[in-house]
């Protein structure tokens, strides 16, 4: 697939593992993606969240007919960049976030996600949605769950001439660790009850 500008759409490695020295090889091979759409069918089917992941806009400009019962996409465009990857409800809140998987062990890389995405983290923040980013460190079989705000400080930061990545060290101590649950691979809305307890805590300061 290509962009209009006919550059291809890049994906970024990531990763996933909680921080035990003892490893958890049940959900070997699977990505983060696939984690998380089946925490997504989990909170569901269980009436806990309506969290989905957002389909991406294509142009199909050639298709070839080997027979009138099937047909076979040759070329197609991504209609406009994406902005993250999932969005839905959950509490009455808007939900946004970006699922990004990194082989790297000691930070997340910022070239991992783009302005433009950044930007839309920016704008659902400003208007109260809870938008973040869930980071897995794959060779550490660790994942996280960051707040848009930290992102948006380091992009910032990188912009005028700082690191260009996110310590893992900070990571660990300003985000929210995601164990493996058999059921929702990636429960990912129990650290979000933790960043909404912490709204609620900040609200009655």
């Amino acid at each position: 697939m290509r962009y209009p500008n006919g550059s291809r759409k890049r994906t970024a490695n990531t990763s996933t593992s909680p921080p035990s020295s003892k490893k958890d090889y049940s959900n070997r091979g699977m990505t983060l993606e696939e984690d998380i759409n089946a925490a997504n069918m989990y909170y569901v089917a269980r009436n806990l969240a309506s969290v989905h992941k957002k389909p991406t806009p294509v142009q199909i400009v050639n298709v070839d007919y080997p027979k009138r019962s099937a047909a076979v996409i040759k070329e197609a465009y991504f209609k406009q960049a994406s902005t993250t990857d999932y969005n839905g409800v959950y509490k009455g809140y808007h939900v946004d976030f970006e699922a990004k998987e990194t082989r790297n062990k000691t930070s997340f890389p910022l070239s991992n996600i783009h302005e433009h995405q950044v930007t839309h983290m920016e704008q659902v923040t400003n208007h109260c949605g809870l938008s973040f980013i869930i980071i897995r460190f794959s060779p550490l079989e660790e994942t996280y769950l960051l707040e848009s705000k930290y992102v948006l400080d380091f992009w910032k930061s990188k912009e005028k001439g700082g690191r260009k990545s996110i310590p893992h060290a900070f990571i660990k101590e300003n985000g929210y660790h995601i164990p493996f649950h058999f059921q929702a691979r990636v429960d990912y809305l129990k650290a979000l009850d933790k960043v909404l307890a912490k709204l609620e805590e900040d609200e009655h300061v």
